[in-house]
């Protein structure tokens, strides 16, 4: 089977999914050819991806101009156009439109639209952005989504035959077969950081994004009563990074604080961290079936989460699930899980158990394979 992948500017979880499912369909003997940004492809080594995402202005600009109609040309030679995100959508739906002969059209949403006010909708007539997506979706021959209210998302636009599709992660096998690092392990990596090695670790991985809602992070580690480091790994926006750490820096010189926040930036080592922490805390005002969240279960963390998009879902019972946008919650699950050992290795064995019952990057590819061939009539 011939694949084209249409994926536009990525850099965390949904470009890491491309690239698993780019890999797992290849080893299973299919042609698949990749459309991105230029980005996107230094970020995830795809050194044979064709660079044509379309930039200032799309069709009204030369290069758009000429990065479309090649777009198109690649869709007439497939038998699948596969497209992922909103951009890449509408993108995938105009070269398919256009194709000859025309491919079959999927897409994957992988995050929600984002809030339109209620006078801003009524002045452009509704949302343009939803307005154009409805339109892709509707030519579309499946609609995936990531979790249950991306497919209701689709279901509301108009797409005529739509699916959940699971996300996993690539790195839950490994982590299931492995216990905590040793003490001396532990100590190493912390310090290698510059993390103090005697305290509990509260660890967030997260870009540095306003989806992420790392305020709320850094509140409620103030408000934490429990003596620990908590710490953030990614990277993103420079500016929300240098806000964070001066608010970070106001709660370690507090009166009477028990826990401080260090930011370390990008690291290559993510599953050692998930192995050296006691809690895992995200405060993402949206996620679908967040990739770290499902390695952090794996790792055997207990994990706080916010109740929303697809978490709620990934985590069932097993974990802590807070209000979007509420420190002090998320300050008292904390706080709870590291004065009680108990709770923390029952709840951290739960999530774990809960991982081992995931379908696995390989039969989530199978059945990519399933659905391409499948009649949506």
């Amino acid at each position: 089977m011939r694949v084209l992948m249409v994926l536009g500017r990525a850099a965390g979880g949904v470009g890491a999914h491309v690239d698993t499912l780019v890999s797992g369909l290849r080893e299973h003997g299919h042609d698949v050819q990749v459309v991105t940004a230029d980005s996107t492809a230094r970020t995830f080594g795809w050194a044979d991806a064709h660079r044509l995402w379309p930039v200032h202005g799309g069709l009204r600009a030369p290069r758009g101009l000429i990065d479309w109609h090649r777009i198109m040309r690649l869709a007439g030679t497939v038998d699948v156009v596969h497209a992922h995100g909103h951009q890449g959508a509408v993108v995938a739906a105009v070269a398919v439109a256009r194709a000859r002969p025309r491919p079959r059209l999927v897409v994957s949403l992988h995050n929600d639209l984002p809030p339109v006010s209620r006078s801003a909708a009524a002045r452009a007539g509704g949302s343009a952005a939803r307005r154009l997506l409805a339109w892709s979706l509707r030519r579309a021959d499946l609609v995936t989504g990531a979790s249950a209210d991306l497919v209701s998302l689709a279901d509301a636009l108009g797409a005529r035959r739509t699916e959940l599709a699971l996300v996993p992660s690539s790195a839950v096998a490994a982590l299931l077969h492995r216990h905590a690092l040793e003490p001396a392990e532990r100590a190493e990596l912390l310090a290698g950081a510059g993390v103090p090695t005697d305290r509990p670790l509260v660890l967030t991985v997260s870009r540095l994004a306003p989806q992420k809602d790392l305020p709320t992070l850094v509140e409620a580690a103030r408000l934490s009563r429990t003596v620990a480091t908590w710490v953030v790994i990614g990277s993103g926006d420079e500016r929300l990074r240098a806000r964070l750490e001066e608010e970070a820096d106001g709660i370690r010189q507090g009166e009477g604080a028990g826990a401080e926040v260090r930011f370390v930036g990008a690291r290559t080592d993510v599953s050692e961290w998930l192995r050296a922490a006691d809690v895992f805390v995200l405060t993402s005002r949206w996620e679908a079936r967040a990739l770290v969240v499902q390695e952090a279960m794996a790792a055997g963390v207990p994990v706080v989460v916010t109740r929303t998009g697809g978490l709620p879902d990934l985590v069932g019972d097993t974990g802590s699930l807070v209000p979007v946008g509420d420190p002090a919650a998320v300050a008292a699950e904390v706080d709870r899980l590291l004065t009680d050992a108990d709770a923390r290795l029952r709840e951290g064995a739960a999530g774990r158990a809960r991982a081992a019952g995931w379908p696995t990057p390989d039969d989530e590819t199978r059945r990519w394979v399933e659905r391409y061939v499948t009649d949506p009539r």
